[in-house]
């Protein structure tokens, strides 16, 4: 047989070796007749595979099924506790870190915030958090089986962060300093793909292949999920339309442009807003986002009137987006999902004003339902995605 012939056998059986392990991850408890029918694969081969998959103790049998006439099959369960996953959103003003089993469902969560710091502090702050994210992990197979990064700023496909206009950030290498320090795999992304990836695999958007994710906080950014797969262009810079201009003219954006949506349509744009106004709870406090909800809900026609505009501002951006993409659905994410029934007037009424008529067939608008999470657990379904691939290279670790 030639070398040829054996590297072929070898990438086959992987696929089908991820297909089994994708099937009973989604459909488990499986049996393994149940398996070969949804993969079309024989039941030699599954067999086989399922052996394979039991000793690695990413599965395990469970007590028999229901029988369709013959013997009760034995059922088949994916081992979701077998490894842990870290997932970190890095925001303008905050740190949001999770620690999920391999399903996605979160054991532990940090948040830490922050005000106006220089790279090395945040960088200081991500790794203490990763530390108590580990600390917190129960002992398991294989152990934290890898990190995921989400950062608010322009991403290749090596994982270099080349700028993040709204951190300062230029040409940062963060992906190898975590690697270095953690000896685990780590996926640095831009936080908008991870927020649409954790919404297709965990939130809003499981039931839809054409998804347009818009990240709402101090910034905006964009993913996009298309025919079922994030979409990040030829560089993994597509995305970045929250420095597409919609006023001509505009104010001046730190990404050197002018215009820009995010200047108009984030949170920095309400809240910049309002202390404009005067507006605030008591005569000490900072303004935030959770400040203007709280005025809203009390009836302030001022905040309610910002909510308003900001909605505007957001339809004017969500259809250009409409227009280019014909998606199935729009997911509002991150810190402004918060204020959905107050922004939800103002952005109806912008789209209904604006969006082409054969564009608002099959059409969804939603507000993100993992809200600041989106991005943390998208974070770390990529690390857990990555480990599923590579796992003919990974050794137990207990």
């Amino acid at each position: 047989m030639t070398s040829n012939q054996t590297w072929n056998q070898h990438i086959v059986k992987k696929e089908n070796k991820s297909l089994v392990l994708e099937t009973i991850k989604d459909g488990y408890p499986i049996s393994r007749a149940e398996i070969a029918n949804q993969t079309g694969l024989n039941k030699g081969t599954v067999s086989s595979l399922v052996n394979e998959l039991i000793e690695e103790q990413l599965i395990f049998e469970s007590g028999p099924g229901e029988s369709s006439g013959g013997r009760r099959p034995v059922m088949l369960l994916f081992n979701q506790v077998t490894g842990y996953a870290i997932g970190i959103d890095v925001g303008v003003n905050y740190i949001l870190g999770v620690l999920t089993d391999l399903q996605g469902e979160i054991f532990t969560e940090r948040l830490v915030k922050y005000h106006d710091l220089p790279y090395e502090d945040i960088l200081e702050k991500i790794m203490s958090m990763i530390d108590e994210l580990m600390a917190s992990a129960p002992a398991s197979p294989y152990g934290i089986v890898g990190i995921g990064i989400g950062v608010p700023g322009v991403v290749n496909n090596e994982g270099k962060i080349l700028l993040a206009p709204n951190l300062g950030w230029t040409n940062i290498d963060l992906k190898t300093q975590i690697e270095d320090k953690y000896g685990v795999p780590v996926i640095i992304e831009n936080e908008a793909n991870a927020g649409a990836y954790g919404e297709k695999k965990l939130g809003a958007g499981r039931n839809y292949e054409n998804i347009i994710y818009v990240s709402v906080g101090i910034g905006i950014g964009v993913g996009l999920i298309l025919n079922g797969r994030l979409y990040k262009g030829v560089n993994g810079f597509a995305g970045e339309l929250g420095h597409m201009t919609i006023v001509d003219g505009g104010a001046k954006c730190r990404c050197g442009n002018e215009g820009c949506w995010e200047l108009y349509a984030s949170e920095q744009a309400l809240v910049d807003n309002a202390k404009h106004l005067g507006l605030k709870l008591s005569l000490s406090d900072e303004l935030t986002l959770e400040d203007l909800n709280e005025l809203a809900c009390k009836g302030d026609a001022s905040a309610i009137k910002l909510f308003d505009q900001i909605g505007y501002y957001l339809g004017i951006g969500i259809n250009n987006i409409i227009n280019i993409f014909n998606p199935e659905q729009v997911i509002i994410g991150n810190r402004l999902a918060s204020s959905e029934v107050w922004v939800n007037k103002g952005l109806s009424k912008s789209l209904e004003g604006r969006t082409l008529w054969f564009n608002q067939q099959n059409f969804h608008v939603t507000f993100s339902n993992l809200s600041t999470h989106s991005s943390a657990l998208g974070a770390a379904v990529f690390a857990i995605e990555a480990f599923f691939e590579n796992i003919q290279n990974v050794t137990l670790s207990v």
